[in-house]
């Protein structure tokens, strides 16, 4: 068993990306609303230095989405193919982050 922790910068993506996943036949996630440090470091007016950064990083995204899905081993890489087909290249700058973690013991997981 994998966890695979996914934080989508483009929101306005998720219902096709959950679609994809339940066509994939991935029925279950679980999806947080998050904040980067950056953001929240440039909403504050504690630290001077953000201040002359802030024109740098910048940008409309105010939140972004941790979607976690705990799978068997041998879906993970459906997964990283649906978030390059519907959300592209996770290369691209500011674009989101997915890894997984190994899940040694599991509770209340329903197999397919």
């Amino acid at each position: 068993m994998k966890l695979v922790i996914y934080v989508m910068n483009k929101i306005e993506l998720l219902d096709e990306f959950l679609r994809e996943l339940k066509s994939n036949k991935i029925n279950g996630a679980t999806i947080l609303k998050s904040t980067g440090m950056v953001r929240k470091l440039i909403q504050s007016n504690d630290m001077q230095f953000i201040g002359s950064l802030k024109a740098l990083f910048d940008n409309p995204r105010k939140e972004s989405y941790v979607i976690l899905l705990a799978l068997p081993k041998e879906q993970v890489e459906t997964v990283f193919k649906i978030i390059d087909s519907v959300c592209g290249s996770l290369e691209e700058p500011n674009s989101g982050i997915a890894f997984t973690l190994p899940i040694e013991d599991i509770k209340g997981f329903k197999f397919n």
